[in-house]
């Protein structure tokens, strides 16, 4: 990926989620796990899926994870989420992580995915996503 991809601007709305990476996150290398990465872009893509669905969603795939760059101990993480499709019951998300150092403005795209949610009922069933959502990031 080039460097204009990379370093370019994060998303114009909110993020998700918003967290600094700690060094209780890293991996043998000293860098963040990326494993910890993965499991607040599926918090952050949990709590759009249940407020779209308005109510419990289960994550069925995680497809085109990409990791472009390391996260450091002390940066922030931005992590924003976008429905891309919906379906009878599920709803594909479109996942990004942007960093920015703790004392600079510049965001780094570090990782991206699309995870796909299934409402559930209290049986944990498939149910029908609601006629009218709550309103969300653009499409």
């Amino acid at each position: 990926m080039s460097d204009d991809q990379t370093i370019a601007t994060p998303p114009p709305y909110e993020p998700m989620i918003r967290v600094i990476a700690m060094p209780a996150d890293t991996n043998p290398a000293g860098d963040i796990f990326g494993g910890w990465l993965v499991s607040q872009m599926d918090l952050a893509a949990g709590t759009l899926a249940a407020k779209h669905a308005r109510g419990r969603c289960v994550t069925i795939a995680i497809d085109r994870l990409i990791f472009h760059l390391p996260v450091a101990v002390g940066d922030e993480i931005s992590i924003y989420t976008k429905i891309v499709k919906t379906g009878r019951s599920s709803m594909v998300i479109h996942v990004q992580t942007w960093r920015r150092p703790r004392h600079d403005d510049q965001a780094f795209l570090v990782t991206e995915g699309t995870f796909t949610f299934v409402a559930i009922d209290e049986n944990r069933r498939p149910r029908t996503l609601p006629e009218t959502t709550p309103a969300g990031p653009p499409a």
